[in-house]
Formats: C-alpha cells, structure tokens, sequence
C-alpha cells in the first residue's frame, strides 16, 4: 500500500526519484498519467492493466466515459526506473501538472500523486478543515 507524503526534487531533465518505500509496490514498470486537480497519478503496471480493464466496460455511448477515456489514456506514458530509480516525467505531464523542481509525491493506496509542491500546499490547506469537520459517511462501511 503507497503511502505518505514525500518531497523529492525534479531534475533538469524531468526525472524524479520515488519514494523507496514505494519501490516495492510500484515494481519495475509503472504508468504516469492525468490525474485530477492538476496532478499525476502513478500506477504499477498491474494496477494500471485493471484499471483499464474497468475503463473498457464503459459505454462508448456515454459522453462523460469517452471524455474520461480520452484525457486518461492519452497523456498515458509507460516508464521503467533507471538504475538509480528514477523515471522521467514527459513535459506534457509535467506541464499539465505545473511541475517545477519542488515536488509533492503522496501515497493513495493504489497509487501515487506527483504534485507541484505549492499547488499541494494549497490543496491541503483548503481542504484540511473540510476533512476534519466531515459530518456524514463519505465513503459507505468505513466508520
């Protein structure tokens, strides 16, 4: 399970170190694509093969599911980590994301999100007293 909050740097040529502790998790191939708010979302291989899997049951009758598909799978980009566990970020993403040297890269559970650190910084703070004063069940069975 990816998990934390870490703050590696990106380099000159757009690559970034992940978090050790999520190495393991994360295996010798992952996938970066779009996420939502402006981040990336990092997947294994595997994670990302399910996922897509679930995609492939939508209706391509659904406007809403062509959309998702099209902005998901097209800024896709298959990476496999260098020898000093680094992969590189595409500057489509990197733009799309506004990412810069100081990065946020946050454990999710089933994957991870590569923030720009000051849009991370004001995404947690803008939210942080929404999350503290959730009143009702967000998600069904967990508390």
């Amino acid at each position: 399970m990816l998990l934390g909050t870490h703050t590696p740097k990106l380099d000159d040529k757009g690559r970034v170190i992940l978090p050790a502790k999520f190495r393991d998790d994360l295996g010798s191939g992952i996938v970066v694509t779009r996420g939502q708010e402006r981040c990336l979302y990092v997947f294994s291989t595997e994670e990302f093969e399910r996922i897509h899997d679930r995609i492939r049951e939508a209706p391509l009758t659904n406007k809403q599911a062509r959309d998702f598909l099209r902005m998901f799978l097209s800024g896709a980009s298959a990476e496999t980590p260098d020898s000093q566990n680094r992969i590189t970020i595409p500057p489509p993403l990197r733009t799309y994301a506004g990412l810069e040297r100081e990065l946020i890269v946050t454990g999710v559970g089933t994957h991870a999100e590569i923030w720009n650190a000051d849009a991370w910084n004001a995404y947690a703070e803008a939210n942080e007293s929404g999350y503290a004063e959730l009143e009702q069940e967000v998600i069904p069975g967990l508390f």
